[in-house]
């Protein structure tokens, strides 16, 4: 039966040394959270670092079958590995570098080198344990590399990876000096997802300008596969925070906090220590909320839990020094004898005691500056069964995308999350549940099963669409049958693309006229009565006539806005405008200033930017450009932006080679098709096609069309042997 194996830099389970010797115990995080119980299903397997280092062979070995019964498979890493990858390139270099702290990257060689160690490391566990038809899904930054390594090895296998902190915009990004080993690691995944668009939007971005791969609709188009990129808001176990909360353990635990805190407020903030929480400008703007409300004195409580997390690193240190001064300096301002304004708990909670503050909260004070999506904040909202409480939220987290019903704030702005404050604690109860209930409901349908469901359902979605992509090269047995056909068949329809079908591309398109080779092979197909062959180009109608209007051939120029057959005259396929010319034009006619070897050719409904004679490096990162912008033009105006070799065009949308094509299908008996093309815009043309007509994509194997050629000179040695 195939499985799905979900890999992630940690397994849902910790291994600790204890003196009765090893224990393990549940991992922290929303993804052991979120995946715990959905690995268990099946045949499935969580691959992963077991959260410790062994030196030795036995305890190894006990670790990793102890594990397998539990449906897991231990990679394990050395010292200096959990040194250099974990806690070097990926928390000092990554972590940083995606949540907008650039100034506090690391870039090291020797962390890279490790990285990269790493990511093959838990390549090899992968193939031990991967069998064909197994679905693979890849977590987070830590392992960006994994899916093109397992591309390499598995390439028809399924792979989806999902990026849990956020993707930074192309201005951060590009700052890493590996920027571009490290996309093309991702785009070995057949989906990438990530909790919100502008996380998707960034990485689309980086893709088009650092790549140079082209991205409309969210697909990236790679040359051998379509790459789906999508935002997948990722939910929590919304009936396990329900239940917990209304269980026993849990109301014991309710009532000794409210003892405790007799007639407080709770404002309650629960965060892993990290820079990227806000944690200081938190405890900033509430001490600035006790100046100016001395009324609330002695009446609220800031309950604050901070679950230690890579304190031997610097940074983290000077930032707890940072935390205790804050917390120990507003105590020591405010407080009197029967109340203290900061509960501060430098440790982590177990779930039942967590529950319980979630519940006696009457405020969730969630301000972190940059976040992937925070899970903090949808436990809080699960755990209200009473429907009270307000949530506060930073909108720099990827869930206040969803929460609408909290009151949103800039975490950067104190005076803001003052106000906040101040609105909270005096919000009448009718107005908290009717919040409460709305955010409950989007919380309850959109939880962690619903989430995996579409993310697995989206990955099934792009691996039917890339098989129904695939072609097979026209072997020699398909062509002797392509020929036996062809010999039977007495009404032939023949549709030919003309530049990169019939002729390879010219650096200047006015010299790619026919030689004397292609006119005989297209004359002795013309002549034979049984064929009508048809050149479907997107070149103008004039220079088709007059390199191939002596020979009896069809045309269908331009992509289909003029259509002639042999025996009549030039006809336009509907009215059509070209009035946005005077708006495109001169977008064109800059880049043409700014790009030396470039120049615009001017059809009568589309203008092409041609960008064959440019310095390659330079081409890209022009032809990136206007093709975003025109992209972003075009909506508004009807218009279609196509990308073919070594040049952008723009068009009409309502015109395509396969409308064009169709005209001739529904207007001619036949027995036979053949049709080849060699870019997207015969894409349109093979779309259209029977399902036993004999299609080719020249150049590529990623096609509607059901077989593939390498160049032109196939296609005129196929032309010639049918001719023949």
């Amino acid at each position: 039966m195939p499985k799905t194996i979900i890999i992630s830099n940690r397994l849902p389970i910790k291994v600790q040394r204890t003196e009765e010797g090893l224990a393990y115990e549940t991992s922290e995080g929303g993804l052991a959270t979120g995946l715990g119980s959905i690995y268990k299903q099946g045949h499935n397997v969580w691959i992963g670092w077991p959260g410790t280092y062994f030196e030795d062979e036995a305890e190894e070995k006990q670790v990793h079958d102890d594990l397998s019964k539990q449906s897991m498979l231990p990679v394990f890493l050395t010292e200096s590995e959990i040194r250099d990858y974990y806690e070097g390139f990926s928390n000092e270099t990554l972590w940083p570098t995606f949540h907008y702290f650039s100034q506090y990257a690391v870039y090291e060689d020797a962390y890279w080198q490790a990285y990269q160690t790493v990511n093959q490391k838990f390549c090899d566990a992968v193939m031990e344990a991967a069998e064909p038809g197994d679905t693979i899904w890849i977590h987070d930054y830590q392992l960006l590399l994994l899916p093109e390594l397992l591309r390499e090895e598995l390439p028809k296998s399924s792979i989806g990876f999902f990026q849990h902190i956020p993707f930074p915009s192309f201005e951060v990004f590009r700052l890493l000096p590996w920027r571009e080993q490290i996309l093309r690691g991702m785009l070995g995944a057949d989906l990438i997802g990530f909790h919100t668009y502008d996380d998707a939007r960034h990485f689309l971005s980086s893709v088009s300008r650092i790549v140079g791969l082209n991205t409309a609709q969210g697909l990236i188009d790679n040359g051998y596969r379509h790459i789906m990129v999508d935002a997948f808001p990722m939910g929590i176990d919304y009936d396990k925070y329900a239940a917990l909360a209304d269980s026993p353990e849990t109301k014991a635990k309710i009532e000794e906090y409210r003892a405790a805190l007799p007639d407080q407020k709770i404002v309650l903030s629960i965060d892993r220590l990290d820079y990227s929480k806000g944690i200081p400008q938190r405890l900033q703007a509430y001490e600035l909320f006790l100046k100016e409300h001395p009324e609330f004195l002695g009446k609220v409580t800031l309950s604050m839990l901070v679950v230690p997390s890579r304190d031997q690193v610097e940074k983290y240190r000077q930032l707890k020094e940072t935390i205790d001064e804050l917390v120990g300096r507003i105590n020591s301002s405010f407080r009197t004898i029967t109340w203290n304004p900061i509960q501060y708990f430098y440790r982590s909670f177990p779930i039942e005691e967590l529950s319980a503050l979630y519940c006696v909260a009457d405020i969730a004070l969630v301000t972190p500056m940059r976040d992937g999506m925070n899970l903090v904040c949808k436990e809080f909202i699960a755990s209200k069964l009473d429907h009270k409480g307000v949530l506060i939220l930073s909108e720099m987290a990827g869930a206040s995308r969803e929460l609408a019903d909290a009151i949103l704030i800039n975490p950067n702005d104190l005076g803001q999350i003052v106000r906040s404050l101040h609105e909270a604690l005096t919000m009448p109860e009718e107005e908290q549940m009717l919040r409460m209930e709305h955010m409950q409901d989007l919380v309850r349908r959109y939880n962690i099963h619903h989430w995996v469901e579409i993310f697995m359902n989206r990955l099934e979605y792009i691996k039917v669409k890339q098989m129904s992509m695939a072609t097979e090269y026209l072997s020699e047995e398909e062509s002797t049958q392509l020929a036996e056909n062809f010999k039977k068949a007495n009404q032939r329809m023949l549709f030919l693309d003309y530049d990169g079908t019939l002729t390879s591309f010219k650096k200047d398109p006015t010299h790619a006229f026919p030689d004397e080779e292609l006119l005989e092979i297209l004359r002795c197909l013309a002549q034979d009565p049984k064929n009508r062959l048809v050149i479907v180009s997107g070149r103008d109608r004039n220079t088709l006539h007059k390199w191939l209007g002596h020979l009896p051939v069809d045309f269908i120029a331009e992509h289909g806005v003029w259509l002639k057959k042999h025996e009549g005259e030039w006809e336009m396929l509907q009215h059509l405008s070209d009035a946005w010319k005077t708006e495109v034009r001169p977008i064109m006619e800059l880049h043409v200033s700014r790009t030396p070897g470039s120049f615009i050719e001017e059809k009568d409904f589309s203008l092409v930017w041609h960008y064959r004679k440019v310095d390659p490096t330079l081409a890209e990162l022009r032809a990136r450009e206007l093709s975003n912008y025109l992209m972003f033009m075009a909506a508004n105006i009807n218009l279609q932006v196509m990308e073919g070799d070594k040049i952008v065009e723009v068009k009409n949308v309502e015109v395509n080679k396969g409308i064009g094509t169709t005209r001739w299908l529904e207007q001619f008996p036949h027995d036979l098709i053949l049709c080849i093309g060699d870019d997207r815009t015969d894409e349109d043309m093979f779309s259209v096609m029977p399902e036993e007509a004999f299609t080719i994509k020249v150049g590529s194997a990623r096609s509607h069309a059901r077989f593939s050629l390498d160049n032109s000179q196939e296609v005129r040695k196929l032309l010639k042997a049918l001719c023949e």
